[in-house]
């Protein structure tokens, strides 16, 4: 794996492995904190299950409604997610989940399929991302309060 492809960013969350996997898992869940700050999606298609398809449209505060679609390429709950991002800009998207006592290292890495679109996207994706595990964090904590 080229590091010149690859966007990878990593937090401990106070979450179980297990509470992580499943705000991915559960579409309502997903819908909820998927994207930056300011973005809402609307799920078309949802099947988590290995070669299942995920189609939604992320609607942008400016309006602008973007286009996705990826394939669930590879899932182990608790503790691996893998996303193909079969749409431009394609890449693969790995979640790994890791027990730190009763919290979870979150590491998130994406890679793209050359270098040149990697650093165009390093540029706006490395804040968007810490905003997306700013609100899974957010959501997590709402559904487990009480």
């Amino acid at each position: 794996m080229s590091e010149e492809r690859t966007l990878r960013t990593s937090r401990t969350l106070p979450f179980s492995p297990e509470q992580v996997y499943g705000a991915f898992a559960k579409a309502d869940l997903l819908a909820k904190w998927w994207g930056p700050e300011g973005f809402s999606n609307t799920f078309e298609v949802f099947d988590f299950t290995v070669g299942g398809r995920w189609r939604f449209v992320m609607h942008g505060p400016d309006g602008v409604d973007y286009q996705n679609h990826s394939v669930f390429e590879e899932l182990v709950p608790g503790t691996k997610i893998v996303i193909h991002h079969d749409c431009p800009p394609n890449f693969i998207l790995t979640i790994h989940l890791a027990a730190e006592g009763e919290a979870t290292l979150l590491t998130w890495e994406q890679v793209f399929d050359d270098a040149k679109t990697a650093q165009a996207i390093k540029q706006m994706a490395g804040a968007a991302n810490e905003q997306n595990i700013d609100k899974l964090t957010r959501v997590l904590s709402e559904n487990n309060k009480g």
